[in-house]
């Protein structure tokens, strides 16, 4: 089957069974490596991409249901240069094995469009459901205000 997406604002046709997880679409079709395979159950984070604005787990996410919703990965984010969070979040040390991180930098993208000077709290319950194994949690709250100064 042929679907049509707009992946980094461009559009490309894929041919894939529309149950195919995006995350695979991205991966095996579109040669998208940023998005990394974790859990494959939406409880590590790694897979997050943005639809629509909105950090979603590419690896539930079947890509029939995404319909005509722009896809955003964390190559896309970078194609003029380092955003503000990406910045950020070297500035701050807010990696370390880097598997994490494209999944927090989507989701700490997606919080900052709609909350420009988030709390801790809110920071917390946007990256949440991420997983760490390195533990740079700290860093990351850090590097996630550091952008929200970046962007007044």
């Amino acid at each position: 089957m042929s679907i049509v997406l707009t992946v980094n604002g461009r559009s490309c046709v894929v041919d894939a069974p529309a149950e195919t997880s995006l995350l695979d679409v991205l991966r095996d079709e579109l040669g998208l490596f940023g998005a990394k395979y974790g859990c494959g159950e939406a409880q590590c984070g790694a897979c997050c991409v943005l639809v629509a604005g909105e950090s979603v787990p590419a690896c539930v996410t079947r890509v029939g249901d995404v319909g005509e919703r722009a896809i955003v990965t964390v190559e896309g984010l970078a194609e003029s240069g380092p955003t503000p969070v990406q910045e950020a979040f070297v500035a701050e040390g807010a990696m370390q094995c880097g598997y994490c991180t494209p999944g927090l930098v989507i989701a700490a993208t997606a919080l900052l469009e709609k909350v420009p000077d988030p709390s801790d709290a809110e920071i917390g319950q946007a990256l949440g459901a991420h997983l760490c194994r390195c533990g740079v949690y700290g860093r990351v709250i850090r590097a996630v205000h550091r952008a929200a100064g970046d962007k007044r």
